[in-house]
């Protein structure tokens, strides 16, 4: 998506339309953190961790993947590489945004840290680059205070209920991802590649090394769009 400069005098997007948007997203993804806290204490991880994890890593589906490889028993490099795969997408997303927002050096660093899926969305929805300025703060802050809280809601719940998998809390992380993707998954390339990862993934869970089969699944969007290239 592309922005395009507003004429001079035009009369961009009301801001409480922006924020009301921004906020929606903020909150919904933001109640997802309760779900990592409730993943990563099932996988042994500390709250402490859990919410160390969460102010500096600020990647949900990387710190799901960390903590589900870890659970699974895989080798904590295995399990960080798998996370880092994840969350390279992060640094392209920063290319496209540095040009819509500009905004200045001094507080380029602190924003990058709330670079990720939702704040991106939100910002290249918006048709200036006031409003993207806008909505990518307020998704952020919102996001990132709630995420934060709800990790160490969800950490400290779930030590004191116990057992996580006998409460069937452990599935929580994976059904988080599977509602937030579902609806995602419009045309039949993106289907294709969902159901060709699923297939590698699980495919290869029980051969494999814990952490391993996830990044074996990346390889099913290149796979579908070669084959689609090679169509007439």
């Amino acid at each position: 998506m592309v922005m395009q400069e507003m004429p001079e005098g035009a009369v961009g997007r009301p801001r409480a339309a922006v924020v009301r948007d921004a906020l929606g997203v903020g909150v919904a993804v933001g109640l997802a953190g309760f779900a990592f806290g409730v993943t990563a204490a099932g996988a042994g991880i500390s709250t402490l961790q859990a919410c160390v994890l969460s102010l500096l890593v600020f990647t949900g589906a990387s710190q799901f993947a960390l903590v589900g490889a870890l659970a699974a028993g895989g080798n904590p490099f295995t399990a960080a590489a798998g996370a880092f795969f994840l969350g390279t997408r992060n640094a392209f997303y920063g290319l496209r945004l540095s040009q819509l927002l500009s905004l200045p050096r001094a507080v380029r660093p602190l924003a990058a840290h709330w670079v990720i899926d939702e704040t991106t969305a939100v910002a290249l929805a918006q048709p200036d680059r006031k409003s993207a300025r806008l909505g990518f703060t307020v998704t952020g802050l919102t996001l990132y205070v709630l995420w934060n809280l709800t990790t160490l809601l969800g950490a400290l719940g779930a030590e004191a209920i116990g057992d996580t998998s006998a409460w069937g809390l452990d599935a929580a992380g994976p059904a988080v991802f599977l509602a937030l993707l579902a609806p995602m998954l419009k045309t039949s390339t993106e289907r294709a590649v969902a159901a060709l990862a699923l297939v590698l993934g699980l495919g290869l869970l029980p051969v494999l090394p814990a952490g391993v089969p996830v990044l074996v699944a990346a390889l099913a969007a290149p796979a579908v769009l070669w084959m689609k290239g090679r169509r007439p």
